[in-house]
């Protein structure tokens, strides 16, 4: 035998048997998981909601608890839209004092910000500063803003913006220091300035963490500025629940609270759209 006959012979290859009905298409994708739509976003909480008004209802039911203690849901909201033209005139002022207050802190937030990213001196200053206003207790501060302002808009604005401007200062401030320093390099060796630095890519660089202390500090508005009612306002749903609370309307101060928390998420809701308006890229980048 010669050394060719030793030689291994291939066999043809042979295709894989296609399936009925199948040959010659393309393997089938996976879907791509790409994020939930907004049904499932907001499915779980609304159903979790309407288990603990269940839950509610069927305790105060059962356990004939009076409506001075702790009314139904059902009671609190036939109660509310009975009085929905008195709970919408307190809305007004508490909307306007929200808006106010949250534009000043907005202010004082990124210029503080601003001026804490160009001056590192500034940075080791301040920062321990902003961080030491939030021990001070709002609540022993707030009385002092009536007896030095009186009962206008200026204190209850003022009492806003303590509650406020720390989480936008900070998250701009960290913002700010997480700019992409090679980014940062490229622009310099084009001839770019401090300036152009901070323009092209501190700012952009900064605006996911900025609206992520915006949805924080939106929240925190609305309750500042009931709070600031509380210790001196003479309309506003701060003072409509005290006044209710005196009355044992119970189910009143409940409808009011519920307004509360819708005007809360209307507000936490509205920072996605101006977000999606004001930086689109963050969407995709969260895609």
């Amino acid at each position: 035998m010669t050394r060719a006959d030793h030689r291994p012979v291939a066999e043809p290859a042979t295709p894989p048997p296609s399936l009925p009905g199948r040959a010659g298409r393309p393997p089938a994708r996976r879907p791509s998981r790409g994020r939930p739509s907004l049904l499932r976003r907001v499915a779980p909480p609304v159903l979790v909601v309407l288990l603990l008004l269940g839950v509610w209802q069927w305790a105060v039911t059962v356990l004939a608890v009076r409506p001075q203690v702790l009314p139904t849901p059902l009671r609190v909201v036939e109660q509310g839209w009975a009085f929905r033209d008195v709970l919408w005139a307190n809305t007004l002022p508490t909307l306007q004092v929200t808006a106010v207050g949250f534009a000043v802190s907005l202010a004082v937030g990124w210029v503080l910000a601003v001026v804490v990213d160009f001056s590192p001196w500034l940075r080791r200053a301040l920062v321990p500063l902003l961080v030491a206003s939030q021990t001070l207790p709002i609540i022993a501060i707030a009385p002092l803003m009536i007896i030095w302002f009186g009962f206008g808009l200026l204190p209850k604005v003022l009492v806003i913006a303590l509650v406020t401007f720390f989480p936008i200062a900070v998250g701009l401030i960290e913002g700010f220091s997480r700019a992409d320093p090679e980014a940062a390099n490229l622009l310099r060796s084009m001839g770019g300035g401090r300036w152009a630095e901070f323009r092209y890519v501190r700012l952009p660089g900064a605006l996911p963490s900025f609206f992520t202390a915006l949805r924080i500090a939106i929240t925190y508005a609305v309750t500042g500025a009931i709070f600031s009612e509380y210790v001196g306002a003479r309309a506003g749903l701060g003072i409509y629940m005290a006044q209710q609370k005196n009355s044992f309307r119970t189910d009143l101060v409940l409808a009011a609270v519920g307004v509360t928390a819708l005007v809360s998420v209307a507000l936490f809701g509205l920072t996605y759209l101006v977000e999606r308006v004001v930086a689109p890229w963050i969407r995709g980048a969260r895609r």
